[in-house]
């Protein structure tokens, strides 16, 4: 004779005044348990993609400085300005696009700002394209 042969055949007990729970809810209510307390951060973070940045070419650069000193001599252009933003927590970044009119070229400081006074580094930039009538060059 073992130990619960007395109750192993029993039905199971149902309550009159709670309705039984899901598996979903029955598993939820563990959920909150973090036995390792910032492990769950620590995996986004790492699941987290940042881009390399860019090294350009001198070619490139002085593609970049002609299409920076139309700006600087012009009016009113507008251009799309492609950039690296290095992120704080890990080795990389991301890449960020900003449409809009320049406000200034910052020789001294090496940034340019925006009419919106957004501040773009120069040595961060990787493409400027130079739009004229909704024609992008």
């Amino acid at each position: 004779m073992n130990k619960y042969d007395d109750i192993i055949f029993l039905p199971h007990h149902e309550s009159k005044y709670y309705p039984r729970m899901s598996l979903e809810q029955r598993s939820a209510q563990f959920a909150p348990f973090d036995a390792l307390t910032g492990y769950s951060d620590e995996v986004r973070e790492t699941e987290r993609l940042t881009s390399k940045k860019i090294f350009l070419s001198e070619e490139a650069k002085e593609i970049l400085n002609s299409k920076l000193n139309i700006i600087k001599n012009s009016s009113d252009i507008e251009v799309s300005i492609t950039y690296f933003i290095k992120d704080a927590k890990k080795e990389g970044g991301l890449y960020k696009n900003k449409i809009g009119y320049v406000k200034k070229i910052d020789i001294y400081n090496q940034i340019i700002i925006m009419k919106d006074n957004t501040k773009i580094p120069i040595n961060e930039i990787i493409d400027i394209k130079l739009c004229y009538n909704e024609k992008v060059e």
